[in-house]
Order: structure tokens, then C-alpha cells, then sequence
């Protein structure tokens, strides 16, 4: 009975810290990215932290490049604005997701591409 308040007090803590990690895992459980390619328009939707972002290209205009070094991010851009997408994807398979959205694009500037849409 003597050392019951130390190990409530303890336990209390415990609980604390467990609450705040379940919601800073909750605030990031549902981060994602989703780039569209329709209607000659390259549409990016990212996901963070409950925050929304939009950006929309003309697909004729884009241009997709991978950055250098570890961890590096593929950059699209057109027109003075830019976005990073691929954070979500393993750092080995963004170069072939760079290469995929690069040719999406070519043949939707050809005239016979369809609505592609890649989630990462």
C-alpha cells in the first residue's frame, strides 16, 4: 500500500504517453499522394497530416525529373510551380514511377492515352 501512489502515478504516465502516440500515428495513418492524368491535365492530390494540397498541370507542359542522392523525391513541375510526390514509395522503385509517369504523359500527348491514375 505504501508504494500503490508511486506505481498509479507511474502507470498514469504510461497511459499518457501511449494516448499521444496513437494520435500522432492517427494524424499520419492516412497520408497518401494520388497523381491523375486526364483530360490534359496532370492533377496531383497529396495527403499530409489531415492538410489537403491540390496542384493541377497542363500535361503538355510537365516536366517529371528525379532528384539526386538517397531518398530522393520525384519533382514535377510546369510553368514556375513544383511538387515532390514519392514519399511514399520504396526510394528503389521511384525512378521506374518517374520513368511510367514520363511515358503516361507522352502518350496522352499523343491524342489516344486514356485516364491513368497512379496512388502512392
Amino acid at each position: 500500500m505504501l508504494g500503490a501512489p508511486l506505481v498509479l502515478g507511474f502507470a498514469g504516465l504510461e497511459l499518457l504517453a501511449l494516448g499521444v502516440a496513437i494520435l500522432v500515428y492517427a494524424r499520419h495513418a492516412t497520408d497518401g499522394e494520388t497523381v491523375l492524368l486526364q483530360d490534359g491535365r496532370l492533377i496531383i492530390e497529396r495527403d499530409r497530416a489531415g492538410r489537403g494540397e491540390r496542384m493541377e498541370f497542363s500535361s503538355a507542359f510537365v516536366q517529371v525529373r528525379l532528384s539526386e542522392g538517397r531518398g530522393a523525391l520525384i519533382h514535377i513541375g510546369a510553368h514556375g510551380r513544383q511538387i515532390e510526390v514519392g514519399r511514399h514509395v520504396r526510394p528503389e522503385w521511384r525512378q521506374a514511377l518517374a520513368g511510367e509517369m514520363c511515358r503516361a504523359l507522352r502518350t496522352s500527348g499523343a491524342g489516344f492515352g486514356t485516364d491513368r491514375e497512379v496512388v502512392v
